[in-house]
C-alpha cells in the first residue's frame, strides 16, 4: 500500500493536485461528494452551502480529468447545473493529454422526464447523454434523443452495471458521478464504485438532511483505503480507493 498523503491544499500547484488524482486504471468511476462534519449532504436542501473555493478547486479537476460526468436529474435540478463547460485552463490540459477539449454530461432519470429546452442540452459543446429506464414514456424518449443521446436500460429502473457497460462501450472509461445520494446508493449496491472523493466541511447541521448515499441497502459493506488527506481553511479533502486498508 502507498503511503498516505497528507499536504495543506494552499501548498500544492494544480499540476500536483492533477497527479494526485491520477486515476489508476483505464475503467475508474469516481464519486465525489461534499458533507458537513455531522454527516450532512445538504444545508438548506443544496450541497451548494457546505463547498467552498478550495472544494471548488479540486472539484473542477476532476471534472477535467473525466471522459463522462454523471449526474441524476434531481441534483441537476435543485444545483442548476448549466451546459458542461470547463475554463481554458482546463480544456488546455484536456488537450495536452489528448482528450476532447470538455467532458460528456450523462443525466440519470428513470423517467426521462426531463426540459429539452433546457441550457444544459441546448447550449452543451458535447451532445449529452440521458439515461433512463428502458419502459419509460416512448413520447418522453422520443423529445430527449432529439436533444441527446438515449441509453434506455433497465425495467421500473436504471439497470446501473448496464449503464455503465453502455457507457464504457462508447469509450467513456472514466466516469465521474457527482450524485445525488440517490444514484450514488445505487452504485454502491451495485458495487461499482472504485474511489470516493470527499470533502468534509467544518460544518455542524443537525438532524433532517440526507446521507450522502440513499436508497437501496447494500448487501455489504465495501472496504475502503486512504490514499490522501488535503487540508484547506478547515475542511479535510480526502480520497478514498476500493480495497482493503492492509493491501
Amino acid at each position: 500500500m502507498a503511503d498516505v498523503l497528507y499536504r495543506t491544499l494552499d501548498d500544492l500547484s494544480d499540476s500536483e493536485i492533477y497527479q494526485a488524482y491520477e486515476p489508476p486504471e483505464a475503467d475508474w468511476l469516481r464519486v465525489n461528494f461534499v458533507s458537513s462534519a455531522d454527516g450532512a449532504a445538504t444545508l438548506s436542501g443544496l450541497s451548494g452551502p457546505l463547498s467552498g473555493e478550495a472544494d471548488k478547486r479540486v472539484f473542477k479537476v476532476l471534472r477535467a480529468r473525466c471522459d463522462v460526468l454523471v449526474a441524476g436529474s434531481g441534483t441537476v435540478l435543485a444545483e442548476g447545473y448549466g451546459p458542461l463547460v470547463l475554463s481554458a485552463d482546463r480544456m488546455a490540459w484536456r488537450r495536452d493529454q489528448g482528450l476532447p477539449e470538455v467532458p460528456i454530461m450523462a443525466i440519470v432519470s428513470r423517467s426521462a422526464r426531463l426540459d429539452p429546452s433546457a441550457a444544459i442540452f441546448t447550449e452543451a459543446p458535447r451532445r449529452p447523454i440521458v439515461i433512463c429506464a428502458a419502459d419509460a414514456a416512448v413520447d418522453q424518449m422520443a423529445e430527449m434523443r432529439e436533444v441527446a443521446d438515449v441509453i434506455a436500460i433497465g425495467t421500473g429502473s436504471v439497470d446501473f452495471p448496464a449503464a455503465i457497460r453502455a457507457l464504457r462501450e462508447r469509450g467513456l472509461r472514466q466516469i465521474l458521478c457527482e450524485g445525488g445520494p440517490t444514484v450514488f446508493g445505487e452504485l454502491i449496491a451495485a458495487d461499482a464504485v472504485d474511489e470516493l472523493c470527499l470533502t468534509v466541511s467544518p460544518l455542524l447541521v443537525g438532524a433532517g438532511a440526507p446521507r450522502i448515499a440513499e436508497g437501496h441497502a447494500a448487501e455489504s459493506a465495501r472496504a475502503l483505503r486512504l490514499r490522501h488527506v488535503i487540508e484547506a481553511g478547515g475542511n479535510l479533502i480526502v480520497r478514498y480507493l476500493r480495497g482493503s486498508t492492509d493491501e
